[in-house]
Parts: structure tokens; C-alpha cells; sequence
């Protein structure tokens, strides 16, 4: 029997994925990753390759989007936290009956979790196995001994992979210090939608208006989950040194941050782009562990300068459109955002817009992909 198709079409039927990929993700919820993913599949499915979207997880904001579209996607059934020897056993029959000529997997547990089901479907001659890493140096004491497990197998497994995909430089140095093959590592950087993400004159307004914020009050904006590696004291800490500035916290764990001066904590939220555009600069305060950070450009795209820590591939992204500074460090941080403030932020942001719209589009990063893939070209 296979997994249930969720879908808008409880009957759509599965494609034949000979020329096709079978994508693997641990989730769809909000993600950078997810959002990745979302954006190459339906970018392919429109061009009339054939896609399937696994997800291990139910579930994910993600999930409507691909079903919106007519993409397949399935979940195996797994719950956060647990596992499972049902799930790669579902996906093995999933892959036994697409017949996919490329397995392309998202994030650890997706990686392992589908090189067991690729091996156990007994495709490892007729389907390209690629892998999917997308953070870089995490602080891996902070997290779950399960995911050091995960990570540790996954080193010991990654001869296996045709290729593992990075979306940062930074990404492949860290895992290849970690063990993994160094000649597997291929780096493609995230594609940003510059069609939802866009300066909107009408959303700043209605936003500015709902929060009760005039058109010249200074408002910066993070977009990050609580999470060690997103370090939301030093944030505070830094607006703590910025009078007369407002912020937003956007993110899953953010409504409980607790209240703090001047700080508008919202939650996970499915209107980032809208929120985004109300505001004048964008922060990353990462720690650690961060590869291409979807938060800055996602602000770039939307017209605003960058201040962000060195983490990642941070600097790659900025250029010259904003500031870095270095991780932990509360007063650089407010300083680097007051410089933005006081210069002209708007002027700045265009650049950064144009930018994102050059260096870091969705076509750029599709057409990476496929020629990885040797699919659509």
C-alpha cells in the first residue's frame, strides 16, 4: 500500500519520476530549507517535470502550497522526535513504484532516512541519490544527542551519494571537517522569490498602522525561530541600545520571548513578506551554524539593508549593502543598525534589492539544480 497522497486532489495519481525527482524532507513547515524546496518544485512542476515531495512528517504550512499547485506530496507518517521502521519502508515502495531518476533529500534525518529506503528499494544503480546540507559550524552540545547520532552516520555514509549539495561554502568546509567525503560537495546557493519578496508601499502603511507605529519610526526586523544558533539575547540586548527604535520578532518561540521594551513579538507567521516590508532594516544575529541565511536576503529582497553577524556565508550575501559585525557582540550590532538608520537606509535598500534580484534568484538556483540533476536540460 502507499502512503496517502496529500494533496487538494485526494486522487491525484503519482507520476511516473523516470525523468523525474523524488524529493525527501524531513518537514514542510516554515524553513528555509522547506522554502527552497517549495520553490525548485514548483518551478519545475510548471515547466513539466515530473515532481514528488516526501515528507517524514505530517503537516507544514509548506504542504498547501505544493497541493495548491497539483504537486504530489506525501507524508511517511513519522512524528517529531520519534522514530520510525515503517517510514523507510514506505518510502522504499514509494521509490520502487516512481522509479525516480533523482533521490534528492533535505536536511539530516532526510538524508539518512532515504538512504536506507534508496538501498532497500534496490535503486542504487538507476537512481541518483544527492544529499541536502544547509547549516554550517552548529554548536551541536546545544541540540539533542539524537541529532549527533543522525550527523555522525550521515559522515559515515556520505560515500554513498552521487553529490551532496551546500548552500554555502561555509556549509561544505564545516561538514567536511565533520567527516563527510570532500569530493561529493557541490554548492548551490538559495534562489530568492523576489516576486513575494518585494518593497510594498501599501503593506508598510497597513502594518505600520495595525502596530501603531508611525511612517518615521525606526523599525528593524529578525525573522528567526528561538533557537541557540539565532541567539535572540544578543538581539535584545542590542535594542536595548537603540532608543527610539522599534523592532518585530518573527518566528516560531518568539511570543514567548517575554516582554521587552519596544520589541513586537509575533510569532511563527505565514505573511513574512508583508511584515518584512514595513520595515527599514533587517538583522541576523546568528551565533552560529548558519549557511546562506534566508532572513537577510528574503529583507534584502524586500529593500532593506543588512546588519548580520559573520556566521555563515553572511558576507557572500550582504556585499556592500549593509554591515557585518561579529557574533555575540550586542553593542557592534546596535551600532551597525543605528549607522544604517542614519545614513539613507531607503537609498541602500534598492541596491540590496537589486542585488538579491542578480546574485540570488529562483531561475538562478533551478537551473543549478537541474543541470546537477541532468533533469530539464
Amino acid at each position: 500500500m502507499m502512503p496517502q497522497t496529500q494533496t487538494s486532489d485526494s486522487h491525484l495519481p503519482l507520476p511516473d519520476l523516470s525523468r523525474g525527482v523524488l524529493h525527501v524532507i524531513t518537514g514542510l513547515h516554515t524553513g528555509g530549507a522547506e522554502a527552497q524546496l517549495v520553490n525548485l518544485a514548483l518551478a519545475n512542476h510548471r515547466a513539466g517535470i515530473a515532481v514528488v515531495v516526501a515528507s517524514l512528517i505530517p503537516g507544514g504550512v509548506h504542504r498547501q502550497r505544493l497541493a495548491d499547485a497539483g504537486v504530489a506530496t506525501l507524508d511517511l507518517g513519522m512524528r517529531r522526535g520519534q522514530g520510525s521502521l515503517l517510514a523507510p519502508l514506505a518510502l522504499a515502495r514509494l521509490i520502487r513504484h516512481t522509479r525516480p531518476a533523482v533521490l534528492q533529500c533535505w536536511m539530516y534525518h532526510a538524508n539518512l532516512l532515504a538512504t536506507v529506503a534508496w538501498l532497500f528499494a534496490g535503486r542504487y544503480r538507476s537512481t541518483q541519490l544527492v544529499w541536502g546540507v544547509r547549516c554550517s559550524d552548529l554548536d551541536i552540545g546545544r541540540y539533542r544527542p539524537t541529532l549527533k547520532r543522525v550527523m555522525s552516520h550521515c559522515a559515515r555514509l556520505s560515500r554513498l551519494p552521487s553529490t551532496i549539495v551546500a548552500n554555502s561554502e561555509a556549509g561544505r568546509r564545516a561538514h567536511v571537517l565533520l567527516g563527510y567525503r570532500p569530493d561529493r560537495f557541490a554548492v548551490i546557493e538559495n534562489g530568492i522569490d523576489t516576486e513575494r519578496f518585494r518593497p510594498d508601499a501599501e503593506a508598510r502603511a497597513a502594518v505600520r498602522n495595525d502596530y501603531g507605529l508611525d511612517a518615521n519610526t525606526p523599525l528593524i526586523a529578525i525573522v528567526a525561530r528561538v533557537d541557540p544558533m539565532k541567539d535572540y539575547l544578543t538581539f535584545i540586548q542590542a535594542l536595548d541600545r537603540l532608543d527610539g527604535v522599534q523592532a518585530l520578532a518573527i518566528g516560531e518561540g518568539t511570543q514567548r520571548l517575554g516582554k521587552v521594551e519596544r520589541l513586537i513579538t509575533l510569532g511563527r507567521r505565514d505573511d513574512v513578506p508583508r511584515l518584512l516590508a514595513a520595515c527599514d532594516v533587517v538583522v541576523s544575529s546568528s551565533a552560529f551554524g548558519e549557511g546562506f541565511s534566508n532572513t537577510i536576503a528574503e529583507g534584502m529582497a524586500c529593500g532593506l539593508p543588512a546588519v548580520a553577524t559573520e556566521v555563515g556565508d553572511a558576507a557572500r550575501i550582504v556585499g556592500d549593502c549593509g554591515h557585518l559585525v561579529p557574533p555575540r557582540d550586542p553593542s557592534a550590532l546596535a551600532a551597525a543598525v543605528r549607522a544604517l538608520l542614519d545614513d539613507d537606509a531607503a537609498a541602500l535598500g534598492v541596491r540590496a534589492r537589486a542585488r538579491i534580484e542578480q546574485e540570488f534568484s529562483v531561475p538562478r538556483m533551478v537551473a543549478s539544480f537541474n543541470a546537477l540533476h541532468g533533469i530539464g536540460v
